[in-house]
């Protein structure tokens, strides 16, 4: 964490109840959408094999990204999910995924990529920032790691991290720590159709040579199988830190699917 970098308490209002009322509704015609998407889409399958670690969202197990984990798999990475069930926001995760983080880099003797979606981005970021030798990078679906402590649709993370008590019952210090990106590629892909959280806090505070905000529409359920999602991560995945650079839409098709990517900065 950089102490000269500050991160702004301005508050943002909740989703809109149009949005979470269609929540359910506009996830299932994305994943209706995701399968056209494989058959038409022209994205190489050319990964250079390299692990990448795939983190659902509360409530949700492995089985609510098999759909992500397969698209990733036939591009040519070696895949993993996060095998804890159903995902509690136990504390003890963190020390549980930061073994499985070790575990997987020793034996592919590569660092790793972290997809993370809601929740599961949170892990991620601090994941990169306690492992940055063993993170590739890591790339966030819809987290809001900007307002924890927010009350607003945000709020329940930092509930759940407290077990309602208002109180950390893991180390406040990561408690404070969440909204700071970690030092190494990161992408927060964030829709402002979001009907779960507010997108002003799926975005980095600043974006830097190495952060990137990117927009996308859609549900915060569908970003999993989102299409424009998709195209974004296969092309994430084939630059490590040492030749990252940000996402551009090169082809028609991409600039179809994905808006263009927009740097939010709360001065």
């Amino acid at each position: 964490m950089n102490p000269s970098t500050k991160i702004s308490s301005k508050k943002v209002k909740r989703p809109s109840l149009l949005w979470s009322l269609t929540e359910a509704t506009r996830a299932i015609f994305e994943l209706g959408s995701f399968f056209p998407f494989k058959l038409i889409n022209n994205i190489p399958k050319d990964g250079d094999g390299h692990p990448v670690l795939i983190l659902p969202g509360f409530l949700a197990s492995d089985s609510s990204t098999v759909h992500l984990r397969k698209f990733i798999s036939d591009l040519g990475y070696s895949v993993y999910g996060w095998g804890e069930g159903r995902n509690l926001a136990n504390q003890e995760y963190i020390n549980l995924l930061n073994d499985k983080v070790d575990a997987i880099v020793e034996k592919h003797d590569k660092p790793i990529s972290i997809i993370g979606w809601s929740l599961g981005g949170i892990y991620a970021r601090q994941l990169a920032k306690s492992l940055p030798d063993s993170v590739r990078q890591v790339i966030t679906l819809g987290s809001p790691f900007k307002g924890v402590k927010q009350a607003n649709n945000a709020k329940w993370m930092y509930d759940l991290l407290t077990r309602g008590s208002g109180r950390a019952k893991i180390n406040e210090e990561l408690i404070q720590d969440i909204p700071f990106p970690a030092p190494l590629p990161t992408t927060a892909i964030y829709s402002k159709e979001d009907g779960i959280v507010p997108w002003e806090l799926c975005m980095e505070e600043r974006e830097t040579a190495i952060h990137q905000n990117i927009q996308v529409r859609g549900s915060h359920f569908g970003l999993g199988f989102n299409p424009a999602v998709l195209v974004i991560i296969a092309d994430r995945l084939k630059y490590s830190e040492e030749n990252w650079r940000k996402f551009e839409s090169s082809t028609l098709f991409e600039k179809l699917l994905v808006s263009m990517p927009v740097n939010f900065s709360l001065k």
